[in-house]
């Protein structure tokens, strides 16, 4: 059929289709697509037919064009046959249909919107981050402003986990293959490692693209006893995986990625305990970044991706779904989604915008502590193989930045800020005044939700008109602006301008106001 109207793409598509299983089945119509006429569900993909129309297409369709309410011809894109830049450019149609001219209005409007908080172009806006093609695609670099950021958010993540018994470790980026292969990561991932070769030994190493595997040669470095458990391993670390070049974007989508990386040992009778304490860092973060969660319970289906013994799969998946259960969480199970390793809960926000994000995941993991042979003694003497629970609050940071950016429009709170504070002089005579000024501001100690005592403060001291710099302070999403003038100076006071307004605060109780914010 594909060959007959020279369709060589829907033709690769239908030999992929045959060789990894897909059935393919004709008679569809507008209103049963995925059934087929005995009434038997098609896995996939079907023969569309609607009148003297007939295609190799998905769906879902309408029955009639006449019944789409409201359409709009939106973009057109050149892309990559199946995102691979080795194959054909084409051109991709963007088409937007709904029910009402309402909808597509609101739709429109969202887009909008939307383009105007893309992270990449915020990046650029506020010096953040940037690429460049002498270091490659897919690797970004932070500027000062998004190196605090990143680090901040890394800090409150580290904070989180510290305060709930979780030591820092360190491993390095490449690891021989082997590592690799006895964790099952080759035979998943293997297509995705960026390899490395050696030019003093014949080893052949790969570039870490998680950390698991690592952190278990730390656990099996020394014996372990039932007393020791748990063990509880954390590391803010950059990971390299090979993404196709058609699918890189931003930050959503990178080659170097840095994961809040966390990994616990623990007996069963542990896991809800370790597993319970880490939903509630991620409660407790989502809530101080104002992401409001949901959660889905990540189980497995009846594919044969999936590593291990289906009871211990069983007994993981219950024992996730008790965890949620106990913690009062709202959850939907959402089978196929699993790690080949273990049942996983899936922590997912709604922007600003309305759209759906996964952002922190817990992993229960029976698999690899089993192949890499872990163990410890427990209370008989006997040796016994702990469990390991996998988590990361924030996922990546990079990616966690590309949603984040966009839903507070570069509005980062005040503790996160990348310039918490800039002092802006009315004139030449007070740029001594507001040294004095941020020689204040540095003896202001945050402490929620991020200890720390370095606030972010830059001084405005250009020839510059007040209304040109409060501008600049504005655009670059400044969350405190303090103005000073020859009256601030001989009174002893600053102006102090927020989201809230603006208001006098005097020199000596400055130090306790920002503490507040």
């Amino acid at each position: 059929w594909a060959e007959a109207r020279k369709q060589p793409y829907k033709v690769e598509l239908l030999n992929d289709l045959k060789r990894d299983g897909t059935t393919v089945a004709s008679d569809l119509d507008a209103e049963t697509l995925g059934t087929a006429s005995d009434g038997s569900q098609i896995d996939e993909v079907g023969f569309y037919t609607n009148g003297d129309f007939e295609d190799l297409c998905r769906g879902p369709h309408v029955s009639s064009t006449g019944k789409v309410g409201a359409f709009k011809l939106d973009k057109v894109a050149g892309a990559y046959w199946r995102g691979d830049e080795t194959k054909p450019q084409m051109q991709r149609l963007y088409g937007l249909a709904f029910a009402t001219q309402d909808d597509l209005d609101s739709y429109i409007s969202m887009q909008e919107e939307a383009q105007k908080r893309d992270h990449r172009k915020l990046g650029r806006t506020l010096d953040l981050f940037t690429f460049s093609e002498m270091v490659g695609s897919g690797l970004p670099m932070f500027t000062p402003r998004g190196t605090w950021l990143r680090e901040r958010l890394g800090a409150y993540s580290q904070q989180l986990r510290q305060k709930r018994g979780f030591e820092r470790v360190w491993t390095p980026h490449i690891t021989k293959h082997d590592l690799y292969k006895a964790s099952g990561h080759w035979d998943k991932f293997g297509d995705e490692l960026f390899l490395v070769e050696s030019q003093e030994s014949s080893d052949a190493f790969a570039m870490k693209p998680m950390n698991c595997p690592h952190h278990t040669r730390i656990y099996e470095s020394q014996q372990r006893s039932y007393r020791d458990l748990p063990i509880r391993f954390m590391e803010n670390t950059t990971d390299y995986r090979d993404e196709k070049s058609g699918e890189l974007h931003g930050l959503s989508r990178v080659r170097s990625l840095t994961q809040d990386d966390s990994h616990i040992f623990c007996t069963p009778e542990q896991i809800e305990e370790e597993a319970g304490g880490l939903v509630d860092a991620a409660k407790e973060m989502y809530d101080n970044l104002g992401m409001k969660l949901h959660i889905e319970l990540s189980f497995r289906d009846e594919g044969d991706g999936y590593l291990g013994d289906e009871k211990l799969w069983e007994s993981a998946q219950q024992q996730i779904e008790e965890i949620a259960k106990n913690k009062g969480l709202e959850y939907k199970i959402v089978p196929g989604e699993a790690a080949f390793y273990g049942p996983k809960i899936d922590f997912r926000v709604e922007d600003a915008l309305g759209r759906d994000w996964q952002v922190a995941t817990v992993q229960l993991d029976f698999v690899q502590p089993a192949r890499f042979e872990l163990e410890y003694i427990d209370n008989e003497g006997k040796a016994q193989t702990p469990v390991m629970i996998h988590c990361a609050l924030l996922g990546t940071i990079e990616r966690f930045l590309s949603v984040y950016i966009e839903h507070v429009d570069g509005r980062f709170p005040f503790w996160l800020a990348p310039e918490q504070v800039r002092i802006v002089t009315v004139n030449d005579s007070v740029v001594d005044y507001a040294q004095q000024i941020k020689d204040v501001l540095s003896e202001v100690v945050l402490m929620e939700p991020l200890k720390y005592n370095e606030l972010n403060v830059a001084v405005d001291s250009s020839k510059e008109s007040l209304g040109k710099k409060l501008h600049a302070a504005e655009a670059m999403r400044v969350p405190v602006t303090i103005i000073a003038g020859p009256k601030d100076r001989d009174e002893e006071q600053v102006s102090v301008k927020t989201a809230d307004g603006e208001e006098k605060v005097k020199l000596a109780d400055l130090v306790n106001y920002m503490q507040g914010l």
